[in-house]
């Protein structure tokens, strides 16, 4: 089951997600941004957005959980949040991955294409992705 995070899910993303602080982390819960994904009542994933210039939704994180990794997971969340992005109008959804991580591999296999990179000081280069929603 995929759902908008609430209230209820904040203790258990507060645990595992830690690139967020708490108080930002409620505050894109309260604002719809961030997707949960549980199975059997436990959560295995989850997805958090925002909006890059503040029109184009950029996935910040997508996370699964270790022991549910390889079952296609990712790739249903992500398809859940395109489609809800869709649904309020956008067209296209961006996100982004370091070049020393695999996630580039695994954008690139559900429709994501290259469009830019950032270089910053004493990090690996950080690649942008876009996707071109459908109607």
């Amino acid at each position: 089951m995929i759902r908008y995070a609430d209230i209820s899910d904040f203790a258990a993303l507060k645990e595992l997600d830690r690139h967020i602080s708490e108080a930002e982390l409620k505050s894109v819960i309260s604002a719809n941004r961030v997707l949960v994904m549980h199975q059997d009542g436990a959560l295995v994933g989850w997805l958090r957005f925002g909006l890059f210039w503040d029109i184009i939704p950029f996935m910040n994180m997508l996370y699964i959980l270790d022991d549910y990794r390889g079952r296609g997971l990712g790739a249903a969340l992500v398809s859940f949040w395109e489609s809800e992005m869709s649904k309020a109008g956008h067209r296209q959804v961006l996100t982004s991955t370091q070049s020393n991580e695999q996630a580039q591999f695994f954008y690139r296999k559900i429709g994501y294409t290259e469009c830019g990179a950032l270089l910053l000081p004493s990090e690996p280069l950080e690649m942008f992705f876009i996707k071109t929603l459908s109607r």
